[in-house]
C-alpha cells in the first residue's frame, strides 16, 4: 500500500496517489480552465495575467498580451500558441485569462 496522496484541486480533497485524475469531458477530451476557470477551447484568444520570460527566446511576455487562436495539447494544464518571433510557444492555463 502506497502512502503517496495528492491534493486534487478540482475536489478540494486529499486523494492517494494512484486515484488522481484529469477532468475529463463526455466525449473524453481533457478539460482545461484558465486561472480564473473558464474552459479553454482551441482557437480562443487569451490574455497573459502576469509577466513571463520565455527560456531560449530572450524575450519577456508582458502582463495583458494578447495570444490569438490557441490550441489544446490533451494535457489540462498546457497549451500550445503562437507569438511574433517565438516559435513553439507552450504556456500554462495557470498564466492565462480567456478573452
Amino acid at each position: 500500500m502506497s502512502d503517496e496522496y495528492v491534493y486534487d484541486e478540482a475536489t478540494g480533497e486529499w486523494v492517494a496517489g494512484g486515484a488522481a485524475t484529469a477532468e475529463t469531458a463526455d466525449n473524453g477530451a481533457v478539460v482545461v480552465r484558465d486561472s480564473v476557470g473558464n474552459v479553454l477551447a482551441d482557437g480562443d484568444q487569451v490574455t497573459l495575467i502576469k509577466d513571463l520570460t520565455v527560456k531560449g527566446a530572450g524575450q519577456t511576455l508582458k502582463r495583458g498580451t494578447v495570444i490569438k487562436s490557441i490550441r489544446l495539447t490533451g494535457d489540462a494544464q498546457e497549451i500550445d500558441c503562437r507569438y511574433e518571433g517565438i516559435k513553439g510557444l507552450v504556456l500554462r492555463a495557470e498564466f492565462v485569462r480567456k478573452r
